[in-house]
Parts: structure tokens; sequence; C-alpha cells
């Protein structure tokens, strides 16, 4: 669980991110916030929510081809991360989201029980967690990571949900930003600035902007 800290023990200003690891969008905008994390003085605190729970209740409302995606592809891979978390620790989940992202998204896996075990060999975690893929008793860890990210937003988004220390002490959160390709160096830093100022405006709400291109993960 997340720690509502103006800073972590080295100093930094933690910045609570919450991803699906087989969502696209939520990739790019970990990508966005690494680079952030190069040029702010920002910690990247990780955690997992989850498509499948988030849809769960209307999956008879979605479109054929995403009601596909929920029911036999978005559970496997965030049951293995949620064992991952439970039995190695919160600090492998930085690293493992990074190879189960670059094998999912950049090399085009798909969220396959192949390319999750590719990812677990290649952070040196045991081939033996995708023994959770089709069932895992962390269930219940998992549920409620996902409740403490959700919550934060409300139930009309999905992944990612980013939350960070407000001034007053409370978290400021939102979803998003979604945004590809990820910025890099100072265009990173200056989204940041910019999606930080928007969030912590009293009464800010939403903003949206229209475009049709998909995911970049050049």
């Amino acid at each position: 669980m997340s720690e509502n800290v103006a800073q972590t023990t080295n100093g930094k200003t933690p910045v609570d991110f919450w991803f699906d690891p087989s969502c696209p969008w939520a990739w790019m905008t970990s990508r966005w916030v690494l680079e952030v994390e190069k040029v702010r003085d920002i910690e990247v605190r990780w955690h997992l929510m989850s498509l499948g729970v988030l849809n769960e209740d209307k999956l008879d409302e979605l479109p054929e081809e995403y009601r596909d995606f929920l029911t036999n592809h978005a559970w496997g891979p965030v049951r293995v991360v949620i064992a991952a978390q439970q039995e190695h620790g919160a600090a492998v989940l930085g690293d493992l989201y990074t190879a189960l992202g670059t094998r999912i998204h950049n090399q085009g896996e798909g969220p396959t029980k192949e390319a999750v075990a590719g990812a677990l060999k290649d952070v040196n975690l045991p081939a033996s967690l995708l023994d959770h893929w089709d069932a895992t008793p962390y269930e219940a860890e998992l549920r409620a990571s996902h409740k403490e990210g959700i919550e934060k937003v409300g139930q009309e988004v999905g992944t990612p949900v980013i939350a960070v220390p407000g001034t007053d002490g409370e978290q400021v959160a939102f979803f998003g930003p979604v945004v590809t390709p990820a910025p890099k160096g100072e265009a990173a830093a200056r989204l940041w600035d910019g999606t930080l100022l928007v969030a912590s405006t009293p009464g800010f709400y939403e903003i949206k902007r229209t475009r049709t291109a998909g995911p970049s993960f050049e």
C-alpha cells in the first residue's frame, strides 16, 4: 500500500503509479514518468491494478474484441505480477514491469504466457510464478491494490492512475496523462509540471484532446 507522505526516505517526492501490464497506454505513460524521474526530484513507486477487475461487472456492455481481451488475456499477467510482489517484495515491480512492457508492447509479443515467462527470466524471477497464471491465492491482494488506485480517481477511468503529495499534505491523483510517444528530457519535465499544475487546481475536472492515432512504442 502507498503511504501518503511528502517525501521518500531519500528525500525525493513519491509518485505512486498504478498499472496493468497489458495496457499499452499505461505503458507509454510509465515510460514518460521514468523520463521525468531523471530530471525532477521524484521517485516512482509501482502498484498493480487490473482492467479485468475494473470491467468484470460490465462485460456485456463492451465491444466483442475488448471483451475477448479481458476474458482471455488480461488476467494471467496481473496474477503473475501480484504473486511476484507478494513473494519477492514490491521492489521487483519496476524492473518486472519494464521487462513485461518491452516484450508485450515494444516487441509485439502481446500479453501471452510466453511473453510473461520471458520477462520473468529477464529479471531473474523464478519461472514457478507462472503457476499463478490461471488462479492465484493472492487475488484479495490484487483487488485491494486495484481498489486503492481506482478509488482515488473513480470507476469511470482506467489505467494508469498517478498520485502525488499535494501542497496541503493530501494526495493529488489523476488518470493518465495518455501520451504517445513518451516525451523525453525537458519535454517530459514540462509535461509533468503542467500536469501537476492542472491536477492540483481546485475544482478541475477533466481535459481531453481529440486524436485518432494509436500508441507509438518507438
